[in-house]
């Protein structure tokens, strides 16, 4: 204020400025000040008059209001970024409104699915394409404590390899041609909440490490950037390869593979759970009925009973898909599956059946034998699990139950 007043004394001109006052209790006080020059007949400065306002108030009012709207900013924002990622689920339809079954095989899946949701862990569903990994990853979503933030979602498998990284981690603007505006990615529109990864399997060598790096440090750089973000995403991924045979084969990262490998969850083929069958079939045709305005009261026995004894190679996806043709198609109430629908690649069948149980369980010492024979590894055409006639994912089941260790299998001979 000093300042203002020698300078409108030396310019004879007016003033008027906004300063605050610090009374004796402490308190601040907003004036604005008005000042005018009055000069004699001579043009000699006289005095100033003007005016002092107490526009505390105001001053109050107008940084509320400035907070006020830099929160809405920011929540704009969050909900932009949210939407960014949930757009591309508005126009669809989740063909698995609710996880149906009641096998025992399926009620393990969920009795780990609780246990794993109160968790942070990273998790990996393993899985044959079509037996609802995807719904399995939602589930542990939506039971968590990150159930009111985002669940954001990208296939791997579906993303051209050069534009997985700005997929995954954002660019901005000017990073590589075509990127004409800043892009923000999936595991910083995740934080707080959980990013699913499906097709882990297809994330290209040279990436690899930078996911890593994401689910150990929590920090990334958009490409084109320097700037080190972080994020809080709970990251849950799904494959239907076998990882561990793709690391030997060095086609997988070790270092990644056990890092994801934290929490396994193995979902079913739907030929290992007939059980559900017929309630995966009245439930999709209720649904399908409901959505084309088509009811169907009656769903023969020989249907259903085919309906169970095919093998379903696209597992729950292709139930879903005959299901919804079966109600187009069919007339008077009545659920016909045409016979081609269930008809293998085989000319001499016309319904797959499903292929026999495992052999009875082996018992430690087998599996040891087995472990020993190939110095623990247990996928595999020559592997462990192969030469007791039992399929990867049983004979891992197996060991786990009776802690069987394969690294340090070979100490134990």
């Amino acid at each position: 204020m000093e300042q203002t007043i020698r300078g409108a004394i030396q310019t004879t001109s007016h003033f008027e400025r906004d300063f605050r006052i610090i009374l004796e209790n402490g308190a601040i006080r907003h004036i604005h000040v008005l000042g005018h020059p009055v000069l004699d007949a001579s043009g000699a400065l006289v005095e100033f008059v003007g005016s002092h306002m107490d526009v505390t108030e105001q001053y109050q009012a107008r940084v509320a209001l400035e907070n006020a709207l830099e929160e809405i900013k920011g929540l704009r924002d969050q909900l932009y970024q949210e939407n960014v990622a949930l757009r591309q689920e508005i126009d669809e339809t989740s063909m698995f409104e609710e996880i149906v079954g009641k096998s025992d095989a399926l009620r393990n899946v969920l009795k780990d699915v609780e246990t794993v949701a109160a968790t942070e862990s990273t998790v990996i569903i393993y899985g044959e394409t079509g037996t609802g990994k995807e719904l399995i990853a939602r589930a542990i979503h939506n039971l968590s404590r990150r159930r009111g933030n985002a669940f954001v979602k990208l296939n791997c498998a579906s993303i051209p390899t050069g534009l997985l990284e700005s997929e995954l981690f954002g660019h901005e603007r000017g990073a590589f041609t075509g990127a004409i505006a800043q892009r923000i990615g999936r595991f910083e529109l995740a934080s707080r909440g959980t990013i699913f990864l499906d097709e882990i399997g297809e994330v290209p060598l040279e990436l690899q490490p930078k996911l890593l790096r994401v689910l150990q440090e929590r920090e990334f750089e958009r490409l084109g950037s320097s700037h080190t973000l972080r994020t809080d995403a709970r990251l849950i991924a799904a494959t239907n390869r076998d990882l561990s045979q793709m690391v030997e084969q060095q086609k997988f990262r070790s270092d990644l593979f056990y890092r994801l490998n934290v929490i396994p969850i193995h979902v079913p083929p739907l030929r290992e759970r007939p059980e559900d069958v017929p309630l995966l079939v009245r439930h999709f045709a209720e649904l399908f009925s409901r959505r084309i305005n088509k009811p169907i009261q009656t769903i023969p026995s020989e249907t259903m009973s085919a309906l169970v004894n095919y093998a379903w190679p696209g597992n729950v996806r292709e139930l879903q898909n005959v299901i919804e043709r079966a109600v187009i198609l069919s007339t008077g109430g009545v659920l016909r599956v045409p016979s081609t629908d269930l008809k293998s690649s085989s000319p001499t069948s016309t319904v797959v059946r499903r292929p026999k149980a495992d052999a009875p369980a082996p018992d430690r010492d087998q599996m040891m034998q087995a472990l020993q024979a190939t110095s623990g590894r247990v996928g595999g055409e020559d592997g462990a699990a192969a030469r007791v006639g039992m399929k990867r994912t049983t004979f891992i089941a197996h060991m786990k139950r009776l802690g069987i260790n394969p690294r340090t299998v070979i100490q134990h001979f």
